[in-house]
Protein backbone atom coordinates (compact mmCIF):
# COMPACT_ATOMS: atom_id res chain seq x y z
CA UNK A 1 0.00 0.00 0.00
CA UNK A 2 1.24 3.46 -0.87
CA UNK A 3 2.33 5.46 2.22
CA UNK A 4 0.15 8.46 1.34
CA UNK A 5 -2.96 6.26 1.15
CA UNK A 6 -2.00 4.48 4.36
CA UNK A 7 -1.70 7.77 6.26
CA UNK A 8 -5.00 9.01 4.79
CA UNK A 9 -6.67 5.78 5.91
CA UNK A 10 -5.19 6.01 9.41
CA UNK A 11 -6.18 9.67 9.68
CA UNK A 12 -9.75 9.06 8.47
CA UNK A 13 -10.15 6.10 10.84
CA UNK A 14 -8.95 8.17 13.80
CA UNK A 15 -11.25 11.08 12.95
CA UNK A 16 -14.28 8.78 12.69
CA UNK A 17 -13.37 7.03 15.93
CA UNK A 18 -12.77 10.28 17.83
CA UNK A 19 -15.98 11.82 16.50
CA UNK A 20 -17.97 8.79 17.64
CA UNK A 21 -16.36 8.86 21.09
CA UNK A 22 -17.22 12.56 21.47
CA UNK A 23 -20.83 11.90 20.38
CA UNK A 24 -21.10 8.97 22.78
CA UNK A 25 -19.63 10.92 25.70
CA UNK A 26 -21.98 13.85 25.15
CA UNK A 27 -25.04 11.56 25.23
CA UNK A 28 -24.05 9.15 28.03
CA UNK A 29 -24.93 10.37 31.52
CA UNK A 30 -21.93 8.85 33.32
CA UNK A 31 -18.41 10.28 32.90
CA UNK A 32 -16.84 6.93 31.98
CA UNK A 33 -15.19 5.87 28.76
CA UNK A 34 -15.66 3.02 26.35
CA UNK A 35 -13.25 0.85 28.37
CA UNK A 36 -15.60 1.01 31.36
CA UNK A 37 -18.51 0.00 29.13
CA UNK A 38 -16.51 -3.01 27.93
CA UNK A 39 -15.85 -3.97 31.57
CA UNK A 40 -19.58 -3.72 32.34
CA UNK A 41 -20.36 -5.92 29.34
CA UNK A 42 -17.88 -8.55 30.58
CA UNK A 43 -19.38 -8.44 34.07
CA UNK A 44 -22.90 -8.84 32.71
CA UNK A 45 -21.84 -11.76 30.51
CA UNK A 46 -19.64 -13.58 33.04
CA UNK A 47 -20.90 -12.60 36.48
CA UNK A 48 -18.51 -11.56 39.27
CA UNK A 49 -14.91 -11.63 38.05
CA UNK A 50 -11.56 -10.93 39.66
CA UNK A 51 -10.02 -7.69 38.39
CA UNK A 52 -6.86 -9.49 37.30
CA UNK A 53 -8.97 -11.81 35.12
CA UNK A 54 -10.74 -8.79 33.61
CA UNK A 55 -7.38 -7.24 32.79
CA UNK A 56 -6.24 -10.40 31.03
CA UNK A 57 -9.52 -10.92 29.14
CA UNK A 58 -9.76 -7.33 27.91
CA UNK A 59 -6.04 -6.79 27.36
CA UNK A 60 -5.73 -3.97 29.89
CA UNK A 61 -3.07 -3.50 32.53
CA UNK A 62 -3.96 -4.30 36.13
CA UNK A 63 -3.53 -0.62 36.95
CA UNK A 64 -5.98 0.41 34.23
CA UNK A 65 -8.55 -2.12 35.48
CA UNK A 66 -8.11 -0.82 39.03
CA UNK A 67 -8.83 2.74 37.86
CA UNK A 68 -11.81 1.67 35.73
CA UNK A 69 -13.18 -0.44 38.58
CA UNK A 70 -12.85 2.45 41.03
CA UNK A 71 -14.86 4.69 38.70
CA UNK A 72 -17.53 2.05 38.20
CA UNK A 73 -17.82 1.56 41.98
CA UNK A 74 -17.87 5.34 42.57
CA UNK A 75 -20.87 5.71 40.24
CA UNK A 76 -22.50 2.56 41.68
CA UNK A 77 -22.34 0.78 38.31
CA UNK A 78 -20.38 -2.09 39.86
CA UNK A 79 -19.51 -3.29 43.34
CA UNK A 80 -16.58 -5.09 44.87
CA UNK A 81 -17.23 -8.43 46.52
CA UNK A 82 -14.71 -9.51 49.16
CA UNK A 83 -14.12 -13.20 49.81
CA UNK A 84 -14.91 -14.27 53.36
CA UNK A 85 -12.05 -16.80 53.27
CA UNK A 86 -9.44 -14.37 51.96
CA UNK A 87 -10.12 -10.61 52.07
CA UNK A 88 -7.39 -10.09 49.46
CA UNK A 89 -9.57 -11.89 46.90
CA UNK A 90 -11.87 -9.30 45.35
CA UNK A 91 -14.42 -9.84 42.61
CA UNK A 92 -16.15 -7.10 40.66
CA UNK A 93 -19.88 -7.43 40.00
CA UNK A 94 -22.23 -5.32 37.89
CA UNK A 95 -25.11 -3.64 39.75
CA UNK A 96 -28.66 -3.06 38.52
CA UNK A 97 -27.68 0.55 37.90
CA UNK A 98 -24.74 -0.78 35.88
CA UNK A 99 -27.04 -3.02 33.84
CA UNK A 100 -29.27 -0.04 33.04
CA UNK A 101 -26.26 2.10 32.14
CA UNK A 102 -24.91 -0.65 29.87
CA UNK A 103 -28.26 -0.92 28.08
CA UNK A 104 -28.29 2.85 27.61
CA UNK A 105 -24.70 2.81 26.33
CA UNK A 106 -25.58 0.11 23.82
CA UNK A 107 -28.62 2.09 22.67
CA UNK A 108 -26.51 5.23 22.19
CA UNK A 109 -23.83 3.23 20.38
CA UNK A 110 -26.40 1.74 18.04
CA UNK A 111 -27.85 5.19 17.27
CA UNK A 112 -24.38 6.53 16.48
CA UNK A 113 -23.60 3.65 14.13
CA UNK A 114 -26.98 3.83 12.39
CA UNK A 115 -26.35 7.53 11.78
CA UNK A 116 -22.81 6.80 10.59
CA UNK A 117 -23.77 4.07 8.14
CA UNK A 118 -27.01 5.58 6.80
CA UNK A 119 -24.93 7.41 4.19
CA UNK A 120 -23.87 4.11 2.61
CA UNK A 121 -25.80 2.09 0.06
CA UNK A 122 -26.55 -1.58 0.68
CA UNK A 123 -23.72 -2.49 -1.70
CA UNK A 124 -21.28 -0.20 0.11
CA UNK A 125 -22.30 -1.68 3.47
CA UNK A 126 -21.71 -5.18 2.10
CA UNK A 127 -18.26 -4.12 0.86
CA UNK A 128 -17.43 -2.45 4.17
CA UNK A 129 -18.51 -5.53 6.12
CA UNK A 130 -16.48 -7.77 3.81
CA UNK A 131 -13.36 -5.62 4.26
CA UNK A 132 -13.78 -5.44 8.05
CA UNK A 133 -14.24 -9.22 8.24
CA UNK A 134 -11.16 -9.75 6.08
CA UNK A 135 -9.07 -7.55 8.38
CA UNK A 136 -10.42 -9.28 11.51
CA UNK A 137 -9.65 -12.72 10.06
CA UNK A 138 -6.13 -11.61 9.18
CA UNK A 139 -5.56 -10.28 12.70
CA UNK A 140 -6.90 -13.49 14.23
CA UNK A 141 -4.72 -15.67 12.00
CA UNK A 142 -1.60 -13.63 12.81
CA UNK A 143 -2.36 -13.83 16.52
CA UNK A 144 -2.88 -17.61 16.34
CA UNK A 145 0.27 -18.16 14.31
CA UNK A 146 2.33 -16.26 16.88
CA UNK A 147 1.29 -18.61 19.70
Amino acid sequence: MEKTNLFKLIHATEIISNENIVKFSSKFEFPVGISAILVLAQLRANGPVMQSDLAETLGYTKGAITNISSKLVKFELAERLYSEEDRRTIHLQITEKGRSALMEAQKIGEEIFVELFEELTVEELDQYLYIQQKILNSMKNKRLSSL
